[in-house]
């Protein structure tokens, strides 16, 4: 099967699903489109069992489509660009504090309590995993998702404040958590020695590399943007940043994601004042929204689909759900002491964030990507089914239920502070 097949078919069941869940599921699209790709996918997988269709060419396609390469090296860039270009840099900066500690100490912290947490776990279940591995498992589960987050906040009437925290502490948090993520797969594989020199010269290399890439990319972009008023040579500019630049960005080590972050951030703001008319705006902006959302509903049908090639068993199914509860007491404990070390510097749109921070840290795509590119072991199989569970249950739970969780949290607030 080539490549074009692959991506029509893929393309085709987006717009499908898309369609299905609009007229007759009615979820918020990521979460109607996920849980779509997911029945059809166990339907397959049942008439391949049961004889109707050939299973092993359901299991090709799906390898073919590569998704930690796919979305990791691939469409990852245009995603967190996309979702960094309508950020308002100046309400990140009053944030700044917090959203640097929970996407740094914040990361570092949960992965520690989950990969103690999961130690404990598969080893009364039967399943021992090495606590190296743990602590893997715990690094590539820590990060939130800025794709899974993004596309859900949106609609959830988080406060503004809390909403740019959430999405600035999701769209910075990966280039730790792969930087951790890295570290521990070394260190767990028997390749790398842990030693602080090399956990810094990583961190230098992906993150501080990545984000001064990212500066360097975006003001050099606003630069010819300035210089053209042709709304169609500005969005070609745009692309060539999430394709060439990300690409580049990868081939010299850095941090894409970071580096994708920052110059859509440059972009974003200083590139809309300083180097765009009006229609310029209107149209980047048209064009952005339109690739976000499709490469957002290709990804979580993906997710969905992926079930084919996940390996269930009893054990690690269980695994996998006794997981759940740990890693949101993770995030809760990881989240609950930058919020209170910060306090005094929260404004009052951020009380009660503590449980919606908890709640709408969402898992997605780049856990399951990280967790498919782990190396060969015996616990491999065991940490694709529980990240895969852990994160079909953030998204088609929490996520429904953010919204809600929203209303009931800040309509508590706002009678206390009446009654106060």
């Amino acid at each position: 099967m080539s490549m074009f097949e692959v991506v029509a078919i893929l393309t085709s069941l987006t717009a499908i699903f898309g369609y299905a869940n609009y007229r007759y599921v009615r979820l918020p699209p990521s979460i109607g489109l996920m849980a779509l790709g997911l029945i059809g996918s166990l339907v397959l997988l049942a008439l391949g069992r049961g004889g109707v269709i050939d299973p092993a060419r359901l299991t090709v396609f799906v390898t073919v489509i590569d998704f930690d390469t796919t979305l990791l090296h691939g469409v990852l860039g245009a995603l967190l660009f996309a979702g960094a270009l309508h950020v308002d840099l100046a309400q990140l900066r009053r944030q700044r504090a917090l959203i640097a500690a929970l996407s740094t100490a914040g990361v570092v912290l949960s992965t520690i309590l989950v990969g103690g947490g999961v130690y404990w776990l598969t080893m009364a279940l039967g399943i021992p995993v090495p606590l190296p591995w743990c602590l893997v498992f715990g690094a590539l589960i820590s990060p939130t998702d800025p794709i899974a987050v993004g596309a859900i906040l949106r609609k959830a009437g988080v406060p503004k404040s809390l909403e740019v925290t959430i999405t600035g502490e999701s769209l910075f948090n990966d280039g730790i958590g792969v930087v951790v993520f890295l570290v521990l797969v070394g260190i767990a594989s028997g390749s790398e020695q842990l030693s602080v020199g090399h956990v810094t010269e990583l961190f230098l290399i992906e993150v501080v590399g990545g984000t001064i890439f990212g500066l360097v990319l975006g003001w050099l972009t606003t630069r010819l943007l300035k210089r053209v008023d042709e709304y169609q040579v500005e969005i070609m500019l745009t692309l060539a940043v999430t394709t060439g630049g990300f690409a580049l960005a990868n081939r010299l080590h850095f941090s894409g994601a970071l580096a994708m972050v920052v110059a859509g951030l440059m972009i974003g703001n200083s590139g809309r004042q300083l180097a765009m008319s009006a229609i310029t705006q209107t149209r980047l902006d048209d064009f952005w929204e339109l690739i976000d959302a499709f490469l957002n509903a290709m990804l979580f049908v993906l997710i969905g689909v992926e079930v084919v090639v996940i390996e269930f068993t009893g054990a690690s199914g269980l695994a996998g759900v006794l997981a759940i509860p740990l890693v949101l007491l993770a995030r809760f404990v990881s989240a609950g002491i930058p919020l209170s070390l910060l306090a005094r510097r929260a404004t009052s749109s951020m009380r009660g964030a503590l449980p919606i921070l908890t709640w709408s840290g969402l898992r997605g795509g780049i856990s399951i990507a990280l967790a498919l590119s782990l190396p060969a072991s015996g616990s491999r199989a065991t940490m694709i089914t529980m990240t895969y569970i852990v994160v079909c249950f953030s998204i088609l739970v929490q996520g429904l239920t953010v919204s809600s969780l929203v209303a009931r949290v800040l309509g508590r607030e706002s009678q206390t502070a009446g009654a106060a």
